[in-house]
């Protein structure tokens, strides 16, 4: 079961992050959104391997050689669809600046508080979902790399937190959608995640989708987008295929929102629950698949090195 939530994870993020791809920044029918997929995954997906590939060599969090797999994962294909601050951060790093310092200078010093930490989170939610204040470490510590704003940082966090909660969850039960909230509230330390958490409470049943991304965002930061993919997340617990077109009906930044609904939704309900018809198409399932049972592997034989 476990193996199969570790594998739903990574799978649902991907297909989630391909699915939401062709539809960024447009307001499009549920019933219209699989005519867009290919399967072709964005700098999300390539991002969130990084995080895992260098968790397995280390078994554990390294950010030097975290931040030397994403500039080599980067260089190899640059056409993914970075935003300008990855790569300008990876050629300060190549250039010698330390890899948790070089972020620093993005925006005037204010650092970004954009969602491309919390994108790529999910392989820290699941090696440590039963450890959340490694499991904050580790989310901060992988954040800094290129997103060192307070709101990136946390943001990360409170995804990876949600991914773990969902790994505890049976999901053969009712979801208590609000004690999942509440485990939400009191673990973030910043109030304007907490606000959006509330938000989300009361909004849970909502059809006026203009309300949800009203209230709760659907943008490119992390703020604007964590929240969403959690309540995306929420008020679809029984289908991962409901959670992730709903999210990606939201519009905006679909990719990411739906990459990071269906992290949480593949764990809460294992692999076997993301469609066939999707999973064949996804580019590079079986090595995604691979990275998962790997981390799956390190967590059961006890091999996680901690921080």
């Amino acid at each position: 079961m476990l193996k199969s939530k570790f594998v739903g994870c990574l799978v649902g993020s991907a297909v989630g992050d391909a699915l939401g791809s062709s539809f960024e920044g447009l307001w499009i029918s549920e019933l219209k959104i699989e005519e867009g997929f290919s399967g072709r995954w964005t700098d999300d997906t390539h991002m969130m391997i990084g995080v895992a590939e260098s968790l397995i060599e280390n078994k554990g969090f390294d950010g030097s050689h975290m931040a030397q797999t994403f500039i080599r994962n980067y260089e190899r294909e640059p056409w993914r669809g970075y935003a300008y601050g990855p790569p300008q951060v990876f050629k300060w790093i190549r250039s010698g600046v330390a890899w948790n310092e070089a972020a620093k200078r993005l925006f005037g010093g204010a650092g970004s508080y954009g969602n491309g930490a919390a994108m790529r989170v999910a392989p820290v939610g699941i090696l440590y979902h039963d450890d959340p204040e490694q499991l904050r470490s580790v989310a901060y510590g992988q954040s800094q790399i290129t997103h060192t704003h307070e709101l990136g940082k946390e943001g990360a966090a409170l995804q990876a937190y949600a991914v773990a909660l969902a790994v505890s969850a049976n999901s053969s039960s009712e979801l208590e959608t609000t004690a999942f909230l509440g485990e939400l509230k009191d673990f973030t330390r910043s109030e304007v995640y907490r606000r959006k958490l509330e938000a989300a409470e009361k909004l849970l049943g909502e059809k006026d989708r203009l309300r949800v991304v009203s209230e709760l965002g659907n943008g490119i930061e992390a703020q604007n987008s964590v929240p969403t993919a959690i309540y995306s997340f929420l008020r679809n617990p029984k289908s991962f295929e409901g959670s992730l077109l709903y999210a990606i009906s939201l519009g905006g930044d679909t990719d990411t929102i739906g990459a990071m609904t269906a992290a949480i939704s593949g764990v809460y309900h294992g692999v076997e629950a993301i469609p066939e018809r999707w999973k064949a198409r996804l580019e590079r399932k079986d090595y995604i698949e691979g990275l998962a049972e790997r981390l799956w592997q390190i967590k059961n034989r006890g091999k996680l090195r901690r921080l």
